[in-house]
Formats: C-alpha cells, sequence, structure tokens
C-alpha cells in the first residue's frame, strides 16, 4: 500500500479507450471526483501511431493516466485475428507507457486480463503466477501482449522510478459491452442470443462448449471503482487481481441469463465447441488487503446488463 494516498483531486485525467466498457465505467466513476477528465477518441488519436500519441501527451500533459484502451473479444476473436490482437495492444502499452513517461505523468495505471496466467495455473489464480507456465492457446498473443504492458510498467518504475502500476481485471460485463455475434465475449453473447430466441419464439438455444468450465464475472462499474480505489492507495511492482472471488459454471451462469432475460426454451450445449481454460478464478486476497470488496450481485448485475442492452439496441434503432 502507498504510504501516503495518491490525490486524485485537481488533477488531468486521462482515460485511454474511453469509448470500450471499460474506459465509459471509468468515466462514470470518475465523474464523481474533483478532477479535470481528458479523452481523445480514435478519430483524434490512434494509439497504435507512436508519433501522434506522443504529440498529443506531449499538448495535453495528462497527470494520471487510466490505460483502459485495447483490442479485445472472446474466444474466435482472439483464435481468429491473432496477428492484430499482438500487434494492436503492444503498439498501445509501448505508445502510451513511453508518452506518459516522456510528459511526467505522475501515475499510470495499466488494465491488464486474467488470461495472462498459465492455462493449468494453480486455482485460484494468484499475481505470482504469471510466467510458471504455458498460455490458453486461443488467446495467447493477447496474453502475450498483455504481459509485455505488465513488464514495460514494471521497468519504468525499476529504471525512472515511475509511478506505474498494474491490475487484472476477471471476465467483465456490463454497459457498453460487445454484442457481436462472433467476436463477443460470454456474458454479451448470451444475453443477445436468449434475447433473440425469446423474440422468435425459438424451441432451444445452443450454447457453446460443454458448460463446466467455471468463470467469474465482474460488473464493470465494480471494476472502474476498484480501479479508482487502487490508484490512490497502491503504489507497488506487484499486480493486483481484481474479481468477485466467487466463480460459477458456465451451465449455470446460461440458466441464470435464460431466467433474467425471460427465455423459457431449452439450452443445448454443443460440445464440439472450444471450452477454453477449465477454471478461472482469481485470488482477491491482495486487493482486500488494500480495502476494497466487489459490491454488486451477479443477479443484480446481469438484470442491469440486459437493461443496458435493451436500451443500447434501442438507441441503435
Amino acid at each position: 500500500m502507498a504510504s501516503v494516498p495518491f490525490e486524485l483531486k485537481g488533477k488531468t485525467v486521462y482515460v485511454a479507450g474511453h469509448r470500450g466498457m471499460v474506459g465509459g465505467a471509468l468515466l462514470r466513476r470518475l465523474v464523481r471526483e474533483d478532477v479535470r477528465l481528458v479523452t481523445a477518441g480514435r478519430d483524434e488519436v490512434d494509439l497504435r501511431n507512436q508519433a501522434a500519441v506522443f504529440d498529443w501527451f506531449a499538448k495535453t500533459r495528462p497527470q494520471v493516466v487510466f490505460l483502459a484502451a485495447a483490442k479485445v473479444g472472446g474466444i474466435v476473436a482472439n483464435d481468429t485475428l491473432r496477428a492484430e490482437f499482438i500487434y494492436d495492444n503492444i503498439a498501445i502499452a509501448a505508445n502510451v507507457i513511453h508518452a506518459a513517461y516522456l510528459n511526467g505523468a505522475e501515475k499510470l495505471m495499466f488494465l491488464g486480463s486474467s488470461c495472462i496466467y498459465p492455462k493449468l495455473a494453480a486455482q485460484p489464480l494468484r499475481e505470482d503466477s504469471m510466467l510458471t507456465g504455458p498460455l490458453e492457446p486461443t488467446n495467447e498473443p493477447y496474453a502475450i501482449a498483455k504481459i509485455a504492458g505488465i513488464k514495460m510498467a514494471e521497468a519504468y518504475r525499476s529504471q525512472y522510478g515511475s509511478d506505474f502500476i498494474s491490475v487484472m481485471p476477471t471476465n467483465l460485463y456490463g454497459p457498453g459491452d460487445n454484442y457481436h455475434p462472433e467476436y463477443s465475449h460470454v456474458v454479451a453473447a448470451l444475453i443477445r442470443r436468449f434475447h433473440e430466441a425469446k423474440l422468435a419464439g425459438a424451441g432451444k438455444v445452443v450454447v457453446w462448449g460443454t458448460g463446466t468450465p467455471r468463470r467469474e464475472f465482474l460488473y464493470v462499474d465494480d471494476l472502474a471503482d476498484a480501479c479508482v480505489h487502487l490508484m490512490k492507495v497502491h503504489s507497488s511492482a506487484e499486480l493486483v487481481n481484481i474479481g468477485t472471488g466467487e466463480d460459477i459454471t458456465i451451465a449455470e451462469f446460461a440458466r441464470l441469463v435464460a431466467a433474467t432475460v425471460g427465455y423459457r426454451g431449452e439450452i443445448v450445449f454443443d460440445t464440439s465447441r472450444p471450452d477454453g481454460t477449465p477454471r478461472k478464478l482469481l485470488d482477491v486476497g491482495r486487493l482486500a488487503k488494500l480495502g476494497w470488496r466487489a459490491g454488486t450481485p451477479l443477479a443484480d448485475g446481469i438484470r442491469r446488463a440486459y437493461e443496458a442492452y435493451l436500451s443500447e439496441a434501442a438507441a441503435a434503432r
């Protein structure tokens, strides 16, 4: 824990990736802090373009950076767009971290992903299990890019004394999620699938895999709250996992989503499709010691996520 809490009040705070699910939640949370928020959309600054990033940082000089920008997606996207996932994410991390250092940012938070941990690491996943075994092959390019970002933040801390920290969120869901039929994560994919099946009066919905893998899910506004808390109290090269510390099977989760959406047909599991990692539960002991716990029960979060899906779909029409 930082010996003196880091003061956000009055600072210029940059949220990289503000149009994404995580960035949007960070903006909602940071409105409650007395800060000057700055953002830049991709049309203004492509974070993969080093010259553009360096120029924007030199002009804007943010004092605090939340690095939530990333190319993200579910199993299919990760396994299909392998070159894009590694190139885009390494470029974003390298450009933003170096620009923050060059322009004297007081603090930076790099948001990783729980897929940085080895496929068969002991559960629950401890922060010190990173780089102790092979990664899950389907999302290895993304995981390697995220590990590079973590190691970069660590290296700038040790060589330059930069107060750069890294956090590892678990599986996220909530407002602003990506509901793409092929490239979305499991929560968004199931919300969309059950909703469309309900409207169509479909007798069954097919869910990928066996339904047996266990997953942990965190409501995105809880993540944003944890990030703001850690920005204030955490200053160390050590990663911090952000999750609920509880998991559920995909089959149980699918039934919960179906009930929330109001779908009453049959749920069928397509066992020819990949399951991914058998279990992914984060050890949140370090986070608890730093004084934060998740506050949104899963059933409440899924209800809010479905409401957000309906309002986002209505707005898109």
